[in-house]
């Protein structure tokens, strides 16, 4: 809600009154979020059985009930349960994104009211409101500032810049306000609350999250195109079976229940809660590689994601400041990541700063000229402004005792850092010295030099001298550097108060320019995608050198890729948008609108894209993306909420990790489908080829339903527990429109299907032949089992033949055939057993026969499918 009027000269003094807020508070309401449409729990949990495989299941359900098959139905019902609780638990998890967006802002706030000072509920502030503020306050509103000391904000949630933002009264735009859920980071300072609740630009984000509707993922694209074929294939075998049973003078019930037994058998029943257990083992892999998945079908879209957009600040970068360069008037010294923190280059050598009197003066000084602080027991945390911690950081790295700097060079006066001035000077008393140390930005420092510190030596800072200096600068700063430059001078032994005219015929020292650097892992992360055929592009709210500069250091600048920012995407339809994203690799200066344009547009040109963030600022185009990925150590609770995918370490290289476990998950779902549908296949051509033939029913209504619960269930399963392929990072992405049954899928399937079938229909009639009706059902029951044993193997591989292939690399495959073999060997050999499934014990002659019959199919499938082996 919008401050009117000219409201803020009114109460800058006294604040409004309790009345007044009563009056605003009724008007605008409270300074919260407002609540999306909420589904209920039972809508959540009914919206489960909507998808065609479930409807298929529910039928099959009634149809095993009506035949009296209490034990089908049972497992039907359980694995539909298991399904849709699973469903709605994931689902009811994303309807908190916006309670944990409600819950960023602060609890309690400081404001000014009856002209005194008062704490208040952060939702009971009103426009008009005057709020105190001062470091570590997060701000409750947006506010524009009255009054100010030295103050920052860190607005990294919402910009991505990670460098905190001076905040100072009377400037007109962002550096005159501050902005709800942001933290002031140092100083103090009055401000004039303008908006509230949904106005503010948090608000603003909660609007864009609660506006973006969730899209199927590809498996649920690729499963649903699967169940729609499931269900027209099982009508009209059920239909063709039973009328043609009749049509040859079978009693119409028993062919009406065979046709049944048959569309039941048909419905892979196994295959959603085989796939939700792939996904879910998936799950577990993924988190040993510190990648928790929220939403199970995201481990299955990770595998085919084309595009990574990624924010900078905190994802490719260490969302710390670290000094990467020193440069003084007779040394240029890079500083490196190192075994031991940081190695220091000089002229391509290892050197020690402190043995150079310059480059060592130059570390203390930015010790001594400094407010940050190590946090006690936390050797890599800092207290205080970034910049500031990376001088800290720096000099440690370089071998100088902080704690024993700060005690021999005592403070006496400080000078804070102004915009006016642009510098920061402190008074120290060290032994018999009493010096002036100063730091700030380089042209302001070297304009008040006249010497210059070179080789333990003191210098004329002659024209020659600072342009040398000044070129220095300007080169860190084209590397996207931000630069500081430290001097100093002694004191007479009296001077105790800091004033802006001590600040001249400084002592020039040197320059130290700092970044927030590219994570090490990452170089590796970015080539293994360029591999993998996966576009990285790195979209930031940062400055547009800053992030030509990390994307060109981590490799994913290339070539003629362009840098585009946000002003420039304001100019861009939509349309331009969607035409320039796949040459563009960098997308600088944007705002969380932009973020969510882009990754639109990435998809709109068919990729399947993943976004990953930490910040609030990037909760709706992680929500947009195909697959959300948030940070799990500095992320947002919005941002985690409205991702799939949490990286527990914050590292862009477990995202890659997680592509990779993602196709090889993907892969395994292919492989197991293959499995259950080439042996459903294989069952209905069995049956209805035994029609056709004029034979007796092949298998009973028992039979195929234990051939069904035996060979469905663990075999299958197994096949999703399949190692990866080596090269499964060196393919390139498949289509976000690729059919599950692509790149010959189908075709073996059919192929295979035959196979079982006509194997199955040899063996009944050669038993049928020599041994009677009942020896062919069991010949025939004993041989359609074996042959899909024998089949799952064959499915490890769609490159490589039975032959080929590594048999025990997956133990519980193997674990799984015997089990299942087990199983059907006690339907035929243990005598009750024999009775429930009409089966007889057959002889050495007959089970030659059986496995004759049964290595009929690897022979011929190796024979026809050589050509693809590796």
């Amino acid at each position: 809600m919008a401050l009117s009027g000219n409201h803020s000269a009114k109460v800058a003094g006294r604040g409004l009154s309790s009345r007044e807020v009563e009056k605003l508070l009724k008007k605008h309401g409270q300074n919260v979020f407002e609540k999306g449409k909420k589904i209920s729990p039972v809508g959540i949990f009914a919206s489960q059985f909507k998808d065609i495989l479930t409807i298929i299941l529910v039928v099959s359900t009634l149809l095993s009930l009506l035949m009296g098959e209490m034990t089908e139905a049972i497992a039907i019902i359980l694995i539909i349960l298991l399904n849709a609780i699973m469903g709605f638990i994931q689902e009811y998890r994303t309807e908190k994104t916006l309670d944990a967006l409600k819950n960023m802002a602060a609890p309690m706030a400081h404001v000014i009211r009856d002209g005194s000072p008062a704490e208040v509920r952060a939702s009971d502030i009103v426009p008009g409101d005057v709020v105190l503020l001062e470091a570590g306050d997060r701000v409750p509103s947006d506010a524009m500032i009255i009054d100010s000391a030295d103050m920052q904000a860190d607005e990294s949630l919402l910009t991505g810049e990670s460098l905190p933002v001076e905040k100072t009264a009377g400037f007109t735009g962002d550096a005159g306000r501050v902005f709800m859920g942001t933290m002031i980071t140092r100083g103090r300072g009055k401000a004039v609350t303008e908006s509230t609740g949904m106005s503010t630009e948090m608000g603003k984000i909660a609007g864009i999250l609660s506006s973006i509707e969730d899209s199927e993922t590809p498996l649920q694209k690729r499963l649903a195109e699967l169940g729609k074929f499931i269900a027209i294939g099982c009508l009209a075998v059920c239909a063709v079976v039973t009328v043609t049973g009749i049509l040859r003078g079978e009693p119409v019930m028993n062919m009406i229940i065979t046709g049944i037994s048959l569309a039941v058998a048909a419905v892979p029943e196994g295959l959603p809660a085989i796939v939700t257990i792939a996904l879910a083992l998936g799950v577990g892999r993924m988190l040993k590689r510190n990648a928790l998945i929220r939403r199970l079908p995201a481990v299955e879209t990770l595998g085919c994601a084309t595009v990574i957009c990624s924010d900078k600040t905190g994802t490719l970068t260490e969302n710390r400041m670290t000094v990467r360069r020193i440069v003084t008037p007779s040394h240029t010294v890079e500083v490196e990541a190192g075994k031991n923190g940081a190695d220091f280059i000089s002229d391509g050598k290892k050197i020690t700063p402190t043995s150079t009197p310059e480059l060592k003066l130059t570390l203390e000084t930015g010790v001594i000229c400094n407010n940050a602080r190590f946090i006690a027991g936390h050797e890599e945390r800092i207290d205080g402004d970034p910049t500031e911690g990376a001088l800290l950081m720096s000099a440690r790295r370089a071998g100088i005792n902080i704690n024993s700097l700060n005690l021999k060079a005592r403070r006496i006066a400080e000078l804070p850092f102004d915009s006016d001035r642009k510098c920061m000077s402190v008074i120290v008393q060290d032994g018999g010295t009493r010096r002036l140390y100063v730091k700030g930005a380089p042209d302001i420092i070297m304009d008040k030099c006249t010497r210059a510190s070179v080789r333990g030596g003191e210098v004329l800072f002659s024209s020659d001298l600072k342009h040398t200096m000044t070129a220095a600068n300007d080169a860190m700063a084209d590397s996207a550097l931000r630069v500081l430059a430290f001097a100093y001078k002694d004191l007479p032994s009296g001077s105790e108060n800091a004033t802006p005219a001590l600040e001249k015929n400084l002592i020039f020292l040197g320059l130290e320019g700092m970044m927030d650097p590219p994570r090490r892992e990452v170089y590796g992360a970015v080539r293994k995608c360029v591999r993998a055929g996966i576009k990285t592009v790195m979209i930031t709210g940062d400055h547009k050198k800053t992030a030509a500069a990390v994307a060109r250091e981590l490799g994913i600048l290339r070539g003629n890729a362009m840098v585009v920012t946000g002003s420039e995407l304001d100019t861009m339809s939509d349309e331009q948008l969607k035409r320039i994203a796949p040459k563009t690799a960098v997308f600088a200066r944007v705002s969380p609108a932009h973020k969510l344009r882009i990754v639109k547009a990435f998809k709109k040109n068919g990729n399947v894209v993943a976004m990953t963030g930490d910040g609030v600022n990037d909760a709706p185009a992680v929500k947009e993306a195909d697959i959300g990925v948030s940070m799990g150590l500095t992320g947002t609770d919005v941002t985690k909420e409205a991702s799939a995918v949490i990286l527990l370490d914050d590292n862009f290289a477990s995202m890659v990790s997680a592509v990779e476990e993602g196709r090889v998950i993907y892969g395994n779902i292919r492989k197991f489908i293959r499995y259950l549908l080439s042996c459903n296949i294989g069952e209905v051509l069995t049956m209805f080829v035994g029609m056709l033939m004029g034979l007796p029913v092949v298998l009973t209504p028992i039979q195929i339903l234990w051939v069904n619960l035996v060979t469905d269930g663990f075999p299958a399963i197994a096949l999703g527990l399949e190692p990866p392929d080596d090269d499964v990072m060196e393919r390139g992405p498949r289509g976000a429109k690729e059919s599950v049954f692509s790149n010959g899928l189908a075709g073996m399937m059919i192929f295979r299907g035959c196979v079982i079938g006509l194997c199955t229909l040899g063996a009944f009639v050669t038993a049928f032949k020599y041994g009677g009706l009942s020896a062919a059902r069991t010949s025939a029951f004993l041989t359609l089992v074996t042959v899909q044993l024998i089949h799952v193997f064959e499915c490890k591989s769609e490159t490589k033949n039975i032959f080929h292939i590594k048999f025990f690399n997956n133990p519980m495959l193997v674990f799984a055939v015997l089990v299942s073999a087990a199983l059907i060997l006690a339907a035929v050999y243990i005598p009750f057993m024999r009775q429930i499934f009409g089966t007889v014990a057959l002889d050495a002659g007959q089970l030659l026969w059986v496995g004759a019959y049964s290595m009929i199919g690897p022979i011929v499938s190796a024979i026809i499918f050589r050509g693809k082996k590796k």
